[in-house]
């Protein structure tokens, strides 16, 4: 059975929601990140992060990780994209153009998006943007962003979707990177297609039960 080791409230997210989408069965370790603990080292800390055990998965580290047999495999959209090209459509590629075209949009994703997305996440709070320093962060981020959305905006105005013509896992990768700008409005109602998609791809089945299980865990 694939194991993925990570709480939910963290990148495994993407790999949960995949799973829940495959219908795919298996074992999650709650890996938590050490930094949300107040001494990860301690004798008694929960497996986290820094803990040996886990650092002999990944020597980085860092969450998710995923066991598939003999295969042990970092870094979230690696994870996804190998889950998907596993198991195969509708989620996975047909053929090898299929593939390359989730590649892309899923690295589209990480190095042209999750920088500046991450930066609003960590300095937007509750939706009021806050004084200062982080307000000036804020701002930076999201004009950043305002290229590389115009062109999410434009491809899915003319597709519906990243690739194929069907949610995918690209769609998947892509929404859970942009997740983390959505609360910042004055910038997402600038792309009302990317809007529409970004609700389509959170009101699906899979995706609502994973966002249950994660707010079920603490913060």
């Amino acid at each position: 059975m694939l194991t993925i080791y990570g709480v939910t409230r963290s990148r495994a997210s993407r790999i949960i929601w995949l799973c829940h989408e495959l219908g795919l069965p298996f074992r999650q370790v709650p890996v938590i990140q050490a930094y949300r603990l107040p001494d990860p080292d301690a004798p008694d800390a929960p497996l986290n992060t820094h803990s040996p055990d886990f650092l002999k998965l990944s020597p980085a580290g860092a969450v998710p990780v995923i066991q598939d047999g003999d295969l042990v495999l970092s870094e979230s959209l690696a994870c996804t994209l190998h889950l998907a090209r596993k198991y195969g459509q509708p989620f996975g590629p047909a053929d090898a153009v299929e593939d390359a075209l989730m590649l892309q949009w899923s690295f589209y994703a990480a190095t042209a998006i999750e920088q500046d997305a991450l930066t609003i996440l960590f300095n937007h709070d509750k939706g009021q943007i806050q004084s200062g320093a982080a307000q000036a962060s804020v701002a930076h981020a999201a004009e950043r962003l305002i290229r590389p959305l115009r062109v999410l905006e434009d491809h899915i105005a003319r597709h519906g979707h990243l690739v194929g013509g069907r949610f995918t896992v690209a769609d998947l990768n892509l929404a859970e990177v942009l997740r983390y700008a959505q609360g910042y409005g004055q910038l997402m109602e600038q792309f009302p297609a990317v809007m529409a998609w970004l609700d389509d791809c959170q009101a699906r089945p899979a995706f609502r039960k994973m966002w249950q299980e994660r707010l079920a865990e603490p913060e």
